[in-house]
């Protein structure tokens, strides 16, 4: 695996990633409106607070024997009122919040699980299933959370810095100066150190796709890492990642938490001005102290606030880096769309045909070059050849997850990209050489491709692929829950259940890559002999190492460098004596 990048990953696109967000949350337009309008309530009575004490204040100080504590309860009474008025539409806001970003994080997911389902299989050859699934869960969650809580934080604190800041312009504009002598330096001290922090947000996110990824894969070959005796290597792999992922965590995290306490300075440096200039305009009788008492607890209001969302960017950067990487994803070229005049594939005989076909995955790295080769309406093609020879690259351009860089794919005479997708995808089954089932019946993972499937129709399927009576022998037959990916039974069972799948599907074309791999020869002969009868006006091609497995295929393309160097039967090539045979006869050696 290739080492982790280690410098600075710097978001391209701040601006534009935080509208994105907003535009997410504008759906919710009418809802934050009235969240705001809480925000208002809720700050007007929390303001009100130091005011009312104050006025508590003043009654007290006018002296032994003159202090009237009717209205000293009055006013603390109503304090509380409006503390506790406010705690309630807090709370209210809160819960608000939490629904509104539920809601975004479902629409996020949804739509980029779309997204997935629209990319082209290169999208998933380039990147790792770890990464991928970090960025719906890990990197939507962190969205979420900052939705929830975050953004009502930010537009509690701007209505609260606001309104104190007028409160105490109104109780004395010569103290509410000495708090905007503050106010610059925290702006600067935020802004640098924003700077610093987003990148390494974003690296830390980046790295948390990569461990994942890694961890995804090793999970999935834990098997062939036991069986290699790999443990003690993996574990030192992994704490290499492990190691960068915590140094990305800690180093954002560094520099994040010296934000809150640096602006927490700033704001002390304005009380102790507060404190000296208050002093001052008091004993020169220009306040009371009551004034001063209530400018005190409203310059808190105005730097607590400041302090919070200090602590807070640390968090918006963190939900900034992870949308970045999300909307990578939602940003990805899709497949191409089908031709404005498009048909759809439809009353398919099989006749199939590649005409001088020039493909690369890389651009000027051709690995097909001037493929040409006709498959039959009806016919068993078999496709063989050394590691690399371009088998695989054939099935990919055949169903289309791949278009051709030159030449021309046929079906039935037509350009297949003159068909849709769609279409011409469904008259193609498919049985892999990497199994797949999901966690369901056998019966559901039989009848996948075929909706309205009947049990007879599965049995018979289950019956031509020699599963039958595997099957019987569970305890629930076909209603037997097969675990995630396929877990509870063996990789030959799986096998037999994915052609017994492809054998249901009602497709006039049939592709198997090294389908039987991993069932004995008895087995094998008998799903060959099955399918023959089964697949009668079926165009199937087959990929095959085994070529024992083969030899009853009604053509043979061996291929070479991606170049079709022989064509025949399995008695034909024999004779020849060249490349086939020289293949054949290697593997009995």
């Amino acid at each position: 695996m290739a080492k982790m990048d280690s410098i600075r990953v710097k978001p391209k696109d701040t601006k534009g990633t935080l509208r994105r967000v907003l535009s997410y949350i504008g759906q919710y337009r009418y809802v934050i409106a009235l969240v705001l309008f809480l925000c208002l309530i809720s700050n007007a009575f929390a303001l009100l607070g130091p005011s009312l004490a104050g006025n508590a204040i003043n009654e007290a100080a006018a002296g032994k024997g003159k202090v009237n504590f009717s209205n000293v309860y009055y006013y603390a009474g109503r304090m509380l009122l409006c503390y506790l008025v406010s705690s309630l539409l807090t709370i209210a806001i809160d819960i608000i919040m939490v629904r509104v970003s539920k809601g975004i994080a479902h629409k996020m997911r949804k739509d980029v699980f779309e997204k997935l389902m629209r990319l082209p299989v290169g999208f998933f050859d380039r990147n790792q299933a770890g990464d991928i699934i970090s960025r719906v869960s890990y990197d939507i969650d962190v969205i979420s959370t900052c939705l929830a809580t975050d953004v009502v934080q930010i537009m509690t604190s701007f209505v609260t810095v606001m309104g104190a800041f007028i409160m105490m312009v109104s109780i004395s504009p010569i103290l509410a100066l000495t708090v905007l002598v503050t106010i610059p330096l925290s702006v600067v001290y935020t802004t640098k150190m924003r700077k610093i922090t987003q990148p390494l947000f974003s690296k830390r996110s980046k790295n948390y796709g990569k461990m994942n990824g890694f961890a995804e894969e090793m999970l999935s070959g834990q098997k062939t890492i036991l069986a290699y005796a790999y443990e003690e290597r993996m574990q030192k792999r992994f704490k290499g990642i492990n190691r960068e992922v915590a140094d990305s965590f800690n180093e954002a995290e560094y520099y994040g938490c010296t934000m809150g306490p640096s602006v927490n300075a700033i704001n002390n440096l304005s009380l102790c001005l507060i404190a000296m200039f208050g002093s001052i305009l008091y004993m020169k009788d220009v306040i009371v102290l009551g004034q001063i008492s209530a400018f005190v607890l409203y310059s808190r209001k105005f730097s607590g606030p400041i302090n919070e969302i200090a602590n807070i960017l640390n968090e918006l950067y963190s939900a900034l880096s992870a949308a970045e990487r999300v909307f990578n994803l939602l940003d990805e070229e899709e497949e191409l769309a089908d031709r404005e005049a498009a048909t759809e594939l439809t009353d398919v005989n099989g006749n199939v045909e590649l005409s001088h076909v020039y493909f690369g995955y890389e651009e000027g790295k051709t690995i097909i070059h001037d493929l040409s080769l006709k498959a039959d309406a009806g016919k068993l093609i078999a496709i063989v050849g050394p590691t690399g020879a371009g088998k695989t690259t054939i099935i990919n351009l055949l169903m289309r997850f791949y278009d051709v860089n030159a030449g021309a794919v046929l079906v039935d005479e037509g350009d297949i990209r003159d068909y849709t997708r769609r279409s011409l995808r469904s008259a193609y089954a498919m049985v892999l050489q990497d199994t797949w089932v999901f966690k369901g019946t056998i019966f559901e993972n039989i009848a996948y491709g075929k909706e309205d499937a009947t049990m007879e129709e599965v049995v018979e399927a289950a019956k031509a692929a020699s599963i039958h009576s595997f099957i019987m022998r569970l305890p629930k037959g076909y209603d037997t829950v097969i675990t995630e990916d396929g877990g509870n039974i063996s990789k030959g069972q799986k096998q037999l259940l994915t052609i017994a799948r492809a054998m249901l599907y009602d497709a006039k074309m049939l592709i198997l890559d090294e389908a039987t791999s991993n069932v004995d020869t008895k087995t094998e002969r008998k799903i060959q002999k099955a399918m023959r009868e089964l697949m009668k006006d079926k165009t199937c091609f087959v990929i095959a190492h085994r070529l024992s497995t083969i030899e009853n295929a009604d053509a043979i393309l061996v291929l070479n460098h991606g170049d079709v160097v022989e064509q025949g039967t399995h008695e034909e090539l024999m004779e020849k004596k060249k490349f086939y045979y020289n293949l054949y006869a290697s593997q009995f050696e």
